[in-house]
């Protein structure tokens, strides 16, 4: 029987152990151009015991940005700057993706230079706030991206992957969940068009499937992961249909052969089923059951994934795959010291002796 303690080859080296952390925004790139600093690199480095860790979303180009405080790939002083990250993280013998996030028409003009404002597949504005630069602030009407700047947008995804892999990442995660850019392309009240990049469930899912092609293209698709959440509503998403929309997406991404599909769930354990029997590489889930940390991991010995990610567990324990082989104890989470702030709440979680 598999467990989530037993190795498993990716990106053709071994990962430890099958127990992922997961991608969790932390808003703390306080460096100049949102450049990584000194205190991310110990941030984690402390968590390289994971099987793998994926890093907070990174921007792929100055207006993909969606939060303040949040690290880009796409300038030469943020690869110097995330080369600190990577060499805290392989000295401790881990693995560690860069979560590539495009956040569309979630943001704010204040947070981007240059008057621009954030793009979507449509001039659709999204209910409610974002913390911006003078705290929370009304999204506004995005810019509807032209065919022209769909591509050249693409080429962004491209572009920071290269700049992943020369800043000494082990590979790159396509965020195409959560209400973001690629999120936004799937669903339908975000995804207005009626050319080839909207209209049909085809057209819906072609943006995702072309950005997982350039940059496997552009890197290596052994060194791609790309990550989902059907059915989730965060930022204002609206989506039906979620088996024939997914299923397309997956099918179409599936030949790539990719690392692996990520699937953050939202209470569909049927659709999870379905998505994975189509998926023939590594499957790596979020699950929205099993709140017992130590029972999660009975998904990996009942084959229902290859890897389970921990989110908030992994940002509250910086040891989470020793204490989960131990049974516990674990720290409390503190949502206060989620976003922004300094080492409090960040690298002060303590380990077991």
């Amino acid at each position: 029987m598999t467990t989530a303690f037993d190795a498993l080859e990716l990106v053709g080296v071994q990962l430890a152990n099958r127990i992922v952390m997961a991608p969790m925004t932390r808003s703390r790139a306080h460096g100049p151009g949102a450049t990584p600093t000194e205190m991310m690199a110990t941030y984690y480095g402390q968590r390289a015991s994971a099987g793998l860790i994926v890093t907070e979303g990174v921007q792929p180009c100055v207006v993909g940005q969606g939060y303040p405080y949040t690290p880009g790939l796409h300038s030469d002083d943020q690869v110097a700057a995330w080369r600190q990250v990577t060499r805290a993280v392989h000295d401790n013998g881990g693995v560690i993706f860069a979560q590539l996030m495009h956040s569309g028409r979630i943001g704010h003009p204040s947070l981007l230079p240059d008057d621009l404002i954030p793009v979507a597949p449509s001039a659709v504005r999204a209910q409610g706030q974002v913390f911006a630069a003078n705290g929370l602030t009304d999204f506004v009407v995005p810019k509807e991206l032209t065919t022209e700047e769909i591509t050249e947008t693409i080429s962004h995804y491209a572009t920071a992957a290269r700049n992943a892999v020369a800043a000494g990442f082990d590979g790159v995660e396509i965020h195409g969940a959560n209400g973001y850019l690629i999120h936004q392309f799937l669903a339908p009240n975000t995804n207005l068009r009626t050319d080839e990049w909207g209209g049909s469930t085809e057209g819906r899912v072609r943006f995702g499937v072309e950005v997982a092609r350039a940059v496997a293209d552009a890197i290596g698709p052994h060194r791609v992961g790309f990550r989902i959440s059907p059915g989730n509503p965060f930022n204002d998403i609206e989506e039906d249909d979620l088996a024939a929309v997914y299923g397309t997406l997956v099918a179409q991404l599936e030949p790539l052969s990719l690392a692996y599909l990520h699937l953050a769930e939202v209470g569909n354990r049927d659709l999870t089923v379905q998505l994975r029997k189509q998926w023939s590489g590594a499957f790596v889930l979020n699950p929205s059951t099993n709140p017992d940390p130590v029972g999660r991991l009975e998904l990996i010995e009942d084959g229902v994934a290859d890897m389970v990610a921990f989110g908030a567990m992994f940002l509250a324990n910086p040891d989470l795959p020793h204490r989960l082989l131990q049974g516990g104890p674990f720290n409390t989470p503190d949502p206060s010291s989620f976003y922004g702030g300094d080492n409090r709440g960040y690298t002060d979680y303590p380990t077991l002796a």
